[in-house]
């Protein structure tokens, strides 16, 4: 059927309209598709912001760690060695005594009388010993003469023997009895600080080892540092001074720090290394002397002590915050040179100065990651500041 030419148009154009409209459909479709497709890829992440140091080699001197006591070098326990009653007592407790300063006097009267006695029964002896002397000497003219026996020469020479012998006895009960007079004012026999006072004023004492402790005195200085080292670490801190003979002779090369519990501390030398090892513990008894001229230091203070090596060792040095702990394992993070994180296991050595020994898994000049650790995964890009190699307390320090 022949349409007129107006309805022919018409059709044109509606065949257009239907064309356009599924072309636009199409374009929308595949620009929704395009935009799903898009948004289903991950977008790359950003490189983790850290602090890295570089490992570096250094010469060291690793040190051991240990825990002791200090000992007085002199302790004494005052005791009388006369008995009577306390008099009077002439120093402060807790104070400082010089050697010979008089600390406690016991009555001296009852040994001041036997002195007197004493003294007297000598001028009696020496009296004696003249008169029998002089005998002697008549005798030995007259027997000359032939004018006495000589039964009746020897007795005035027994007599003149017997003399000289008791005098020689009354001198010594009089030595003794200046002993004693002089044992009634107790000394200091050695200068240092001196204890609490045990028994007062008034008080009766017994002479002897059994007697009452007065009062104690312990010198000051220097004082003993004494401790128990690992045999394994007494053995290389010994062999590195050489010949073995000579080492012992030579203990105070070996590098040793002692301090308090706050962190004071004090020059020392080492100065004993014990001659066995013990065989329940495997450790060995060493002792050290302690500089104490300030007096400051008290026998019985605990204190921590440190033993070094003789001479310095090359050894690669990282921050303890650079470690991490994976179970049973020690790691480090290492910057490739992608600028990519790395896990790395590491065996550690001793501690220096803040800085932890590296003894495998490191090299020199790697770079780690010092801070930011706990943020980077194996693998994940990072964006590192370099800083330098150090403890966290010298970081503290400068920031």
């Amino acid at each position: 059927m022949n349409l007129p030419i107006k309805g022919r148009r018409l059709q044109a154009m509606t065949a257009i309209s239907f064309a356009v409209l599924a072309a636009i459909g199409t374009a929308g479709y595949l620009g929704l598709h395009s935009q799903r497709v898009q948004a289903d890829v991950p977008a790359a992440s950003p490189a983790v912001a850290v602090s890295a140091a570089v490992v570096q080699q250094q010469d060291v001197k690793t040190w051991s760690s240990f825990s002791g006591r200090l000992e007085a070098v002199e302790r004494v326990e005052l005791r009388s060695r006369v008995a009577g009653a306390i008099q009077s007592v002439h120093f402060r407790e807790g104070a400082l005594v010089k050697a010979g300063e008089v600390l406690i006097t016991i009555d001296p009267a009852p040994y001041q009388a036997e002195v007197d006695r004493t003294s007297a029964q000598v001028m009696a002896a020496q009296s004696q010993l003249v008169y029998a002397r002089g005998e002697q000497e008549r005798a030995t003219r007259m027997l000359a003469d032939h004018a006495i026996a000589q039964r009746d020469a020897d007795e005035r020479n027994n007599a003149a023997r017997a003399a000289e012998a008791s005098l020689k006895a009354a001198q010594a009960a009089l030595q003794t009895a200046r002993l004693n007079l002089g044992y009634t004012a107790i000394r200091a026999p050695v200068s240092g600080r001196v204890g609490k006072l045990l028994l007062t004023t008034g008080n009766l004492v017994s002479a002897g080892p059994d007697s009452p402790v007065l009062t104690t005195l312990v010198s000051v200085n220097p004082v003993y540092a004494s401790f128990d080292a690992d045999e394994e670490t007494v053995s290389q801190a010994l062999a590195e001074l050489g010949d073995a003979g000579a080492a012992r002779n030579r203990l105070a090369d070996i590098p040793l720090r002692i301090a308090t519990s706050t962190e004071q501390s004090f020059p020392a030398k080492l100065q004993l290394v014990d001659n066995q090892v013990d065989g329940k513990s495997g450790t060995v008894k060493l002792r050290a002397s302690v500089d104490n001229s300030e007096g400051v230091l008290m026998p019985g203070q605990f204190v921590r002590i440190q033993l070094g090596q003789a001479h310095s060792h090359p050894a690669l040095l990282v921050a303890e915050q650079a470690i991490g702990t994976d179970q049973d394992k020690r790691f480090v993070m290492v910057i490739d040179k992608d600028s990519k994180a790395r896990y790395r296991e590491v065996h550690l050595g001793a501690n220096v100065d803040g800085l932890r020994i590296v003894t495998t898994g490191l090299h020199a000049g790697e770079r780690v990651i010092v801070d930011g650790l706990q943020k980077v995964q194996p693998g994940a890009a990072v964006a590192p500041h370099m800083v330098p190699m150090q403890s966290p307390v010298t970081a503290a320090a400068n920031s």
